[in-house]
């Protein structure tokens, strides 16, 4: 099992001067100490507007400084939020990119949506629809990391045109993902899409073993569609820690702390009223902790077996790895026998003190760590071994997209730019002469007569040429519409024969659903497929490697 360290950067009021400066300083010492302790990970997390709780709003910037103070900690967002209003998804591709060239390939890329309505309100991020952004600017961005140029998108959400996003990433063919977890259906939702799992929800060993297994069970089996171009099959959980030899000691140090953790979590996710700028998160935990189970006298040193959250009443008090060093061994191997890959501790919490982390860093790293670290190599090459075959599998299931466009070129004009002047291209044809200067009107008109339908259909097929796409076979739909009418026709690729005709085909690979205008300007070269699907006047459906295999059929020549 694998161990990191987890930052919201929290600085409970009153504030000093400098005290944000130190904050940082301080986080920025304790990780350099843990990368020569041999702890395995850092995470900061990404969040805006949540005073006091986290002043953790720009984790790349933080992250970039803790690469060039360590040389082998793995650098984790824990998360990049990932909805178009907070980062739009070139700018997370380039960071991420940055950060892990800086790094020497040791980024951790975690993502997740935002929750709390202090962000998603002050962004304008519709709640509703947070997690199908997520999900769409999470295959976008893996995209730009790994496509050269990258093809452009058209989703619900986000409209982007074919670039070559740079600098790409280290770590082909992208940095490992996560997604940020509080419940178990998002664990469930992870495994599905071939992530990591990061759960922030402070669940006790016997509780892990539960979603570990169910985890696990689902990434392994057929419903399990790669997200990324990777499978990054691990599952974490987050706890307080503080260690000392002297238990009354680690409470002493740490429990306020873990306690104002869980306290301010609640109050910006659950039952807060927060005025910004004028609410004392710290003196509201004073008064009102015992109300929500975080009192103080609840958590005694009794040398017991230790528990992740003390239920008694309201919310329950965190304790988690707050104890001595053999308490805290005993914690993390009823973690490991449930199978969890990592645990992360939260020690920079409420007002913990720098020295007393660092001693507690130095302390487990003595006696802790070294009862794990011996087997965690091979713990992780056995998991991968049995994994192996399913991950490939999963990666088999992943829809292919079409690459960029070969002719899209950028102008300083505008684009997409279609350069005609050395020949071979549609806008040379016949029918480009023919049907060129003429509106929308009078070509819906003209296109709308089932004899020109059918001419044109048929020279489609007579310029498809099977052999160079000798593995694709199947129709590809055509539903093209004017003035409330459709008018349905299909092309059929079968044997190294094509056949063209009216009508709907039988499981078509790939449909395409456009205007008889823009369908007429597309066949003449005046529009681009791509830049009709950008500017949403062509809309696809289905397979789409197929449209890369018909402009691969498609012999072009200056009578076509």
């Amino acid at each position: 099992m694998r161990f990191g360290l987890f930052y919201e950067h929290q600085i409970p009021r009153p504030w000093t001067d400098g005290a944000e400066e130190r904050l940082l300083a301080d986080a920025l010492d304790q990780i350099a100490l843990a990368d020569r302790l041999g702890f395995d990970s850092v995470w900061a997390v990404e969040h805006h507007f949540l005073e006091e709780y986290s002043h953790s709003s720009a984790p790349e910037v933080f992250l970039a400084a803790a690469s060039q103070r360590t040389r082998r900690i793995r650098l984790g967002h824990g998360i990049v939020q990932l909805p178009h209003q907070f980062n739009h998804p070139a700018r997370v591709a380039e960071r991420i990119s940055t950060l892990d060239l800086l790094s020497g390939g040791r980024v951790e890329f975690g993502t997740g949506e935002g929750g709390s309505q202090a962000e998603l309100g002050g962004f304008g991020v519709d709640r509703d629809h947070k997690r199908a952004q997520w999900e769409e600017a999470l295959d976008a961005v893996t995209r730009m990391m790994s496509e050269e140029p990258f093809a452009g998108y058209q989703g619900r959400y986000l409209s982007m045109p074919p670039r070559n996003v740079v600098p790409k990433p280290k770590q082909k063919p992208h940095p490992p993902l996560w997604v940020a977890c509080s419940r178990r259906e998002t664990i469930l939702l992870a495994a599905r899409k071939g992530i990591g799992a990061l759960s922030f929800s402070f669940i006790e060993p016997e509780e892990a073993r539960g979603w570990v297994d169910d985890y696990y069970r689902l990434l392994a089996s057929e419903e399990c569609t790669p997200a990324g171009l990777a499978v990054n099959a691990n599952l974490a959980v987050v706890v307080p820690m503080m260690c000392h030899r002297d238990e009354q000691t680690a409470l002493d140090r740490g429990i306020d702390g873990a306690h104002f953790f869980g306290y301010s979590l609640a109050h910006y996710y659950v039952f807060g009223r927060h005025r910004p700028g004028a609410t004392s998160l710290w003196d509201e935990f004073q008064a009102n902790r015992s109300d929500y189970g975080f009192a103080r006298e609840i958590v005694r040193a009794e040398d017991a077996p230790l528990g992740v959250r003390l239920l008694q009443h309201g919310l329950g008090s965190l304790r988690g790895a707050v104890g001595t060093p053999r308490q805290i061994v005993e914690l993390l191997s009823r973690y490991e026998r449930a199978g969890v890959d990592q645990v992360i501790f939260v020690s920079q919490a409420g007002r913990n003190r720098h020295e007393h982390i660092c001693e507690s860093l130095e302390l487990f790293a003595a006696e802790v760590l070294p009862a794990f670290a011996p087997h965690a190599d091979q713990r992780e090459r056995e998991k991968q071994e049995r994994l192996a075959d399913s991950c490939r599998r999963a990666l088999g299931r992943r829809t292919l997209r079409p690459p960029a466009p070969a002719g899209y070129i950028i102008a300083p004009q505008g684009e997409p730019f279609t350069a005609g002047a050395r020949g071979k291209t549609a806008a040379s044809s016949l029918l480009a002469r023919l049907l060129g200067g003429r509106t929308d009107a009078q070509l819906e008109r003209l296109f709308s007569r089932r004899p020109v339908q059918w001419l044109i259909f048929q020279g489609l097929r007579r310029r498809l040429d099977p052999a160079r796409a000798p593995s694709f076979e199947g129709s590809i739909q055509y539903e093209l519409h004017s003035a409330g009418r459709v008018f349905p026709w299909y092309v059929r690729i079968a044997g190294g024969r094509v056949a063209a005709r009216a009508g709907r085909a039988e499981a078509p690979r790939l449909t395409m659903r456009m205007s008889l205008a823009t369908f007429a300007r597309i066949l003449t070269g005046e529009l681009e497929a791509n830049a009709a699907v950008m500017e949403r006047k062509l809309d696809l459906e289905g397979d789409f490697s197929a449209l890369g295999a018909l402009g691969r059929m498609l012999q072009r020549s200056p009578a076509s």
